[in-house]
């Protein structure tokens, strides 16, 4: 499964405190629940064409895969450290990927415009998510992850701003790639290679920012916190 090679990669990239194999594995299947919430949320937009697509999916699904890290890894022990809020965004993110491809295979197999040979159909669905849709899910909700993670660490107030935007940008990186993959031109392709290598780059400066401000390591900004500056265990 694509998922648990991204999975595994994102893992690894925690190497000062890595996170309990348990919880990431709690993380994921919830992602993969929180489809449930975010289909029923989107069948209210069926039928709004591009509309469903790139302006109502991206919100709904970025933000159910943000709640299940908020509300169930965020004021766990072990989230102490700005990468963890990248390491589980990308296992819900993945957990989410991987159920709805199932579904996506399903369709396609189903799909009587396939019945003449819905094996080779399901193929190209299958190698198209898995290059394009599975990565995408990951590096979006990467980035309310790494905001996430910060926020953990930094006042109240910042911390909001931080969250706020970190969902936002998640939001429009989501819809920007919604829109391209639609689009089916050659030029939208191109354009979506282009957007990748965008995205590939936003996130490697997040998990190298994340990892230089680990609380444990010299030099990083959060241990000047004091501990009536940091926020609660809860998001407020």
């Amino acid at each position: 499964m694509p998922g648990i090679f991204w999975l595994w990669y994102f893992y690894n990239k925690d190497k000062q405190a890595p996170e309990p194999k348990r919880l990431i594995v709690r993380t994921f299947f919830l992602g993969m629940l929180s489809t449930v919430p975010a289909g029923f949320f989107a069948s209210f937009f069926s039928g709004t064409g591009a509309f469903s697509s790139v302006v109502a999916a991206p919100i709904i699904e970025e933000y159910v895969k943000y709640f299940v890290v908020a509300r169930w890894a965020y004021s766990h022990a072990e989230f102490d450290e700005p990468m963890d809020g990248i390491v589980y965004a990308a296992a819900a993110a993945l957990g989410f990927a991987s159920l709805e491809n199932v579904g996506y295979l399903f369709v396609s197999y189903l799909d009587p415009e396939n019945a003449g040979d819905p094996s080779s159909a399901v193929l190209t669905v299958f190698a198209l998510r898995a290059l394009l849709s599975v990565p995408g899910h990951v590096l979006d909700s990467s980035m309310w992850g790494y905001a996430l993670g910060m926020a953990k660490f930094s006042d109240k107030e910042t911390g909001r701003k931080m969250i706020r935007n970190g969902l936002l940008l998640a939001m429009l990186l989501h819809g920007t790639f919604n829109f391209l993959a639609t689009i089916g031109t050659l030029v939208s392709g191109g354009a979506l290679v282009i957007f990748y290598l965008g995205c590939w780059w936003l996130i490697r400066r997040r998990i190298a920012s994340a990892l230089a401000n680990s609380p444990g390591l010299d030099g990083a900004v959060f241990p000047s916190l004091t501990e009536t500056d940091r926020p609660p265990e809860k998001l407020p």
